[in-house]
């Protein structure tokens, strides 16, 4: 874990000096991003499972902005690779790691200062023991997010509500599935082509 987090500082100290950093997304930039969420499970017979995850993402701003009045907005593709993923069940926690390589994101144009965003995703996870217990070490994650990025000088905080799925999608006998609700931070930056 230390040599990936490593790993990331050193390209976040690489990368800027080949590109223009900025504090906010702007077209054709790149989000460069750390982050780390947790949240429980929301009903049924999952909703006390809990969540953990640390990440990374890498993201390209596609559009200028565009779109009618307060939700004009910039389109912005991403991926994130999630080395660390836990979910603590009643039969212990599973270990995982996730790939999640469709993350489409609208990051409104206005204000400045703090920048709201949507999300809507998707991935993989795999994991060390069956989640939901009983089911698959393989699992689909979708979800969504409700997010503003905070400009501060080079730097972007960001700070999300996600709504997770994670379910088999029926390749196991069992699929109860397990809907969450998650907080997420992340510390990263927004890089211009020179």
């Amino acid at each position: 874990m230390k040599r990936f987090l490593a790993m990331l500082l050193l390209a976040a100290a690489i990368f800027p000096t080949a590109a223009r950093a900025q504090a906010g997304p702007g077209e054709g930039s790149k989000e460069w991003q750390v982050w780390t969420g947790g949240g429980h499970g929301i009903n049924g017979s999952q909703q006390d499972d809990g969540i953990f995850n640390l990440g990374g993402r890498f993201g390209i701003v596609l559009t200028k902005p565009h779109g009618p009045g307060f939700l004009s907005g910039r389109l912005e593709y991403a991926v994130d690779v999630v080395p660390v993923f836990l979910v603590t069940q009643t039969t212990g926690t599973a270990h995982g790691f996730g790939v999640n390589p469709f993350a489409f994101k609208w990051i409104l144009a206005q204000p400045k200062i703090v920048i709201p965003y949507f999300e809507i995703g998707g991935g993989t996870l795999f994991t060390n023991v069956k989640v939901p217990e009983n089911t698959s070490h393989v699992n689909f994650t979708t979800g969504g997010a409700l997010g503003v990025h905070i400009p501060r000088n080079r730097f972007t905080i960001s700070a999300e509500v996600r709504f997770m799925h994670i379910s088999n999608a029926s390749i196991a006998n069992l699929n109860p599935g397990i809907n969450t609700i998650q907080f997420r931070i992340g510390f990263g930056l927004f890089t211009q082509p020179k």
